[in-house]
């Protein structure tokens, strides 16, 4: 670890009276060497390009179920099961959902602030799937059934009860700080928090100027202690809405959250249209997931206008600096993460009339149908999402149907709305090594006008090997107060002083000195 100047200079005094003129020698802590004696375990693991990870490092395995749905603006109703869509089933570690339309992108829901009751609802529901009881029914069944559903409530009020059992907020910033060593009177070998204070606790505005939900202190109870899953993040654009969930014993190695909303919609300004990105460090790995909703329209030149959006949005997203250490290694570019998952309503069409589309679907020729997908096209031609993957489609187009029915919106003559040619609007790709994608499907609910998509992924994570070791609160205090224990050569200078009463003509100095030389004892 290299001395910053000014570490330099906040050298305690005792350090200045004992330190000899003799610096060659021994020079290490009694920490440094209980280091060296036990060495930590070298766990060697090789990455996707074949690089060796540093020491005390290894990759761990860790399952990401992603999924997005356009739900048509309808709100949703308590009777709606989310377990199928969920997979819950086959539980994963993290669960990233990313909803669109959850309003009606009308003039009131784009202009005016953001309507949040659906958004809400959607929170409650997917709770009832991830932490349901063992006999099967919702754990929060009880604070948050149909009683709050037709009272309107409150976003804010139900992703704090979804939030994790502990006391405290999870921390923005979670860097290991170089501590200080102050010697004042309210100041004795005790640990120190790092300097963050109240207001950078709090929740901080977005690019688009609206504050990020707040992830508030809870208090422990019976229904938060039974939770499996923890929302972790939750965020609303119009009608664009995220939501992260983390399994329990997850969250703890969860920081640097941070949030970013860009707006595509009409004028390229308003938040009827575009995206809302979310970044977090994993243990040491750094995450970004992507939500958007993408310029709409089937004529002819219409794509340009969707990789315009993406273009827009790589380039426009900035996350917020938070990290309190100088050499930060969290990126501030969507690009800059480890690994990203780009998901949502992308609105890329398929590149033929109604009738050659309904007879290719007829005949379930998926790979003539996706000879003339046009994400597919674009991608081909390196316009769009160049270097990002995306899995094998082996499903239906997801849109458009009629509600509550598996047809297509157009099949039916009597229609008066405008034929929709069916497409696959809704995807999921992701960028970065260590990703293997194990499933990608689409949901069968005939709820909304799209059909979800879904995927699971296995991720590599980086992890510390220390970061296991410490288990509780009180595992990491004693290494700081170990940090703060003085060096050999002060204790050995400590001894000559004890030997020398001559030197104890400082009561301050005699007390210190008698202090350390106690501790030693044990």
């Amino acid at each position: 670890m290299t001395v910053s100047k000014q570490d330099v200079k906040k050298k305690s005094f005792i350090h200045k009276i004992f330190t000899t003129k003799e610096r060659e020698g021994s020079g290490s802590s009694d920490f440094s060497e209980a280091q060296q004696s036990t060495p930590a375990v070298d766990i060697q693991s090789t990455s996707e390009t074949g690089s060796q990870m540093p020491a005390g490092q290894y990759a761990q395995s860790f399952r990401v179920f992603v999924a997005t749905w356009n739900v048509g603006g309808k709100s949703p109703h308590i009777g709606l099961n989310l377990d199928d869509f969920l997979q819950v089933y086959n539980e994963s570690d993290i669960y990233v959902l990313g909803f669109q339309e959850i309003v009606p992108l009308n003039a009131g829901n784009v202009l005016v602030l953001d309507k949040n009751e659906p958004a809400a609802k959607w929170l409650a529901l997917i709770n009832q799937s991830l932490n349901k009881s063992p006999e099967g029914c919702s754990t929060s069944k009880s604070s948050l059934g149909g009683s709050r559903f037709s009272s309107k409530p409150s976003l804010k009020k139900v992703s704090k009860a979804f939030r994790t059992e502990s006391k405290r907020r999870l921390k923005s910033c979670n860097c290991p700080f170089e501590l200080e060593r102050k010697y004042s009177k309210d100041f004795c070998f005790r640990c120190q928090q790092p300097n963050i204070s109240e207001d950078d606790l709090s929740s901080e505005p977005d690019e688009d100027g609206s504050n990020v939900l707040d992830i508030s202190e809870i208090s422990m109870t019976s229904t938060t202690n039974q939770m499996k899953y923890s929302l972790i993040a939750s965020k609303q654009m119009v009608g664009i809405f995220v939501t992260i969930w983390a399994r329990k014993q997850c969250i703890q190695y969860v920081s640097h959250l941070r949030i970013s909303c860009i707006s595509r919609g009409i004028m390229g300004c308003l938040g009827n249209k575009g995206c809302i990105s979310v970044s977090f460090l994993f243990h040491q790995t750094s995450f970004c997931f992507v939500c958007s909703h993408l310029a709409s329209g089937e004529k002819e030149g219409d794509e340009l206008r969707r990789n315009l959006d993406v273009l827009e949005i790589l380039k426009s997203t900035q996350f917020q600096k938070i990290c309190k250490t100088a050499h930060s290694r969290m990126p501030d570019k969507i690009l800059g993460h480890d690994m990203v998952i780009w998901l949502g309503d992308l609105n890329y069409r398929i590149a033929l009339s109604y009738s050659e589309t309904r007879k290719l679907l007829v005949d379930n020729d998926w790979d003539a149908l996706l000879d003339k997908d046009q994400l597919k096209t674009e991608r081909e031609a390196g316009r769009v999402f160049k270097g990002w993957k995306e899995g094998k489609i082996y499903f239906a187009p997801t849109y458009k149907y009629f509600y509550n029915s598996d047809t297509y919106f157009g099949e039916i003559k009597t229609s008066k709305k405008k034929r929709r040619t069916p497409a696959w609007c809704d995807r999921i790709l992701w960028h970065g090594n260590g990703i293997r994608q194990l499933t990608y499907i689409r949901g069968e609910s005939r709820f909304s006008d799209h059909r979800p998509v879904c995927a699971t992924f296995c991720v590599d994570a980086v992890v510390n090997e220390n970061e296991t070791k410490k288990g509780s609160p009180s595992s990491n205090m004693k290494i700081e107060i170990e940090e703060l224990l003085p060096t050999a050569r002060y204790l050995n200078n400590m001894q000559v002083i004890a030997k020398f009463g001559s030197f104890f003509d400082c009561p301050l100095l005699k007390v210190f000195a008698l202090t350390i030389l106690l501790y030693c004892q044990y």
